[in-house]
């Protein structure tokens, strides 16, 4: 059997993303926009764990992470963010 048919064979299983996480994690970009590090934490915390390994996955699909999604919105935590 070729990878190319054993790919074929195993089910395309892609964790599901949530609504109630899409909230959550708008809130905390949003937070994170006024400089409110707190309540941008609260919000990414509230995230269940299927929902944030689809975002992983998506975001990989694109070759980043989340922490190059928040450098290249400007919203990076640390010293120079709004966490910091």
């Amino acid at each position: 059997m070729t990878t190319r048919e054993f790919i074929m064979c195993v089910p395309n299983i892609t964790p599901r993303l949530s609504l109630m996480a899409v909230g959550d994690l708008r809130d905390a970009l949003t937070a994170l926009e006024r400089g409110q590090g707190p309540t941008a934490i609260t919000a990414l915390m509230s995230i269940d764990t299927e929902s944030w390994q689809a975002i992983e996955h998506r975001l990989a699909a694109v070759g980043g992470d989340f922490r190059r999604l928040l450098e290249r919105a400007g919203l990076t935590p640390g010293p120079a963010g709004p966490l910091g």
